[in-house]
């Protein structure tokens, strides 16, 4: 299930699912996200407006609520970023849901936004990357966290950041895999075998 709360790249999220084999709805219901075997958080655009759009649907209740009763989660690009414990962008901190510990904050690099494809380096022990390691995905992004807990696979543009976390039952990545071709639906297929 993706759920919508009024942040873009529903749909693209949705197609890459069901292509990669999910029986995928879109909702804003609270008691449907929270009831759904796997539960998908996009994002796109600023981090104080996606966490405006979380609170407005109760979206925050939700994923705590899935992440206290180890009830799978997967965040996409800010839908990631708002598991941190917060965001600072243009000289203003945003409280985050703080699943995840850390701070986004905007990259340190010669060129902004990070646009384009780019590798990344996962741990042998990552589930999301098992046989698409080597792999490059698609990013679009000018802010990231740089450290964090759990399976940490990192990227480099300007300096090392978080491309992907696995932590308990909460998957995440900064990376557009709706985006990234091949290697975006094989680990979306991996993700959806964590459900079963």
């Amino acid at each position: 299930m993706v759920l919508d709360y009024g942040s873009g790249n529903l749909r693209s999220a949705e197609r890459a699912l069901a292509r990669a084999g999910a029986e995928v709805t879109v909702t804003a219901d609270a008691a449907s996200a929270l009831a759904a075997d796997g539960l998908v958080v996009p994002g796109v655009g600023a981090y104080a407006a996606c966490m405006a759009g979380l609170l407005g649907v109760g979206g925050d209740v939700v994923v705590r609520k899935r992440v206290a009763t180890g009830a799978p989660l997967l965040g996409i690009c800010v839908g990631m970023q708002v598991l941190f414990e917060r965001g600072e962008e243009h000289g203003v901190a945003t409280a985050g849901l703080a699943v995840l510990p850390g701070t986004v904050h905007r990259l340190t690099a010669p060129v902004l936004p990070h646009m384009g494809w780019n590798t990344v380096a996962p741990p042998p022990e990552s589930v999301l990357f098992r046989g698409v390691g080597s792999e490059r995905f698609y990013f679009v992004h000018s802010y990231a966290a740089t450290r964090t807990e759990g399976v940490v696979t990192t990227a480099e543009h300007g300096e090392p950041f978080v491309a992907a976390v696995e932590r308990g039952t909460v998957s995440a990545t900064q990376f557009h895999p709706e985006k990234s071709g091949g290697p975006g639906a094989a680990l979306l297929a991996n993700w959806l075998e964590t459900l079963r």
